[in-house]
């Protein structure tokens, strides 16, 4: 997300090999070593996937239906909790939070799990740092079951807007690739359609967090595996950092906090089924929020 993650090294992942693939958006590895660094102080900086958390069990709360096999797709420390009898597999891209939740290691657009394995997948605060997103999405639909359902949820377009604007000020005449691209939530809705999904629904939801400095926000982007990965990223030397840092704290309102905006893209998606009732013709709007989550009461599940 940020570029939190690079200051102070110009380069961390050197003693892990490159892999063999086309130019990607993300470093692969960087980001496993990330997570991993992120996990053992994670829940002192897990406000952002809570909020998240809390928006998904929202929309969990309006299903009229139950499910026996849930799929926790970038699970961090499981602080997802399923629905009382059902059974959860967890899967994150880092190995330490992997085997803290006893889950399975795996990148979310290079899943390991058969076809038609879930009947709900949950993901929450990993999605904007994937770089096959599209494919990502439709391999959580290939392992949806018919009629099962998708509630994701990430950092979308509009996020940080204090850190980018410092980082603006701070490098005027050399600006860099500082911060992850951001997917808005009408792209989001696309991307939904794009990869199969019935009913789809794409909604946004506000979180504003106070800083005291710009060190704070640092921390918190360290602390949840939101800094910098992109493969094409530079370091952040400490002449930038005292520039952005004295940029951000002249945003700062008269208590001393920079607000600091996070804008959090809420998916909702259902596998194709036959009984379920068909959207209105393109063009013409997505399907309702209370349609996609409340229209079980006819199906008897």
């Amino acid at each position: 997300m940020s570029e939190a993650s690079d200051h102070g090294t110009s380069e961390d992942v050197s003693d892990i090999v490159s892999e063999n693939s086309a130019p990607e958006i993300f470093d692969r590895a960087a980001r496993r070593v990330r997570r991993n660094r992120a996990a053992p102080g994670y829940a002192e900086h897990d406000f952002l996937r809570a909020t998240m958390l809390d928006g998904i069990a929202e929309r969990l709360d309006a299903v009229t239906r139950d499910f026996t096999d849930i799929l926790d797709l970038g699970c961090f420390d499981g602080a997802f909790t399923p629905p009382p009898g059902a059974r959860v597999a967890r899967c994150d891209a880092g190995f330490a939070f992997a085997a803290k939740s006893n889950g399975v290691q795996a990148d979310e657009d290079r899943l390991p799990f058969a076809d038609a394995s879930f009947d709900l997948v949950v993901s929450a605060g990993v999605l904007d740092q994937v770089n096959d997103l599209p494919g990502a999405l439709t391999l959580i639909r290939r392992v949806l079951r018919p009629d099962g359902l998708f509630l994701g949820a990430f950092v979308g377009a509009g996020s940080l807007p204090a850190l980018r604007s410092a980082l603006r000020s701070a490098e005027s005449e050399r600006p860099a690739a500082r911060l992850h691209p951001q997917i808005d939530v009408r792209s989001a809705g696309d991307l939904l359609m794009r990869a199969g999904f019935a009913l789809p629904v794409a909604d946004v939801e506000t979180l504003d967090v106070g800083y005291r400095d710009l060190g704070r926000l640092f921390g918190d982007l360290r602390g949840m595996a939101a800094g910098n990965v992109l493969a094409q990223r530079q370091p952040l030397v400490s002449a930038t950092v005292g520039r952005t840092a004295a940029a951000f704290a002249g945003a700062s309102d008269d208590r001393g906090r920079t607000h600091e905006t996070f804008q959090i893209v809420f998916l909702t998606g259902w596998s194709p089924d036959p009984s379920q009732p068909k959207p209105a013709k393109r063009g013409s709007a997505t399907a309702s929020l209370g349609a996609a989550l409340g229209r079980h009461d006819q199906s008897g599940a």
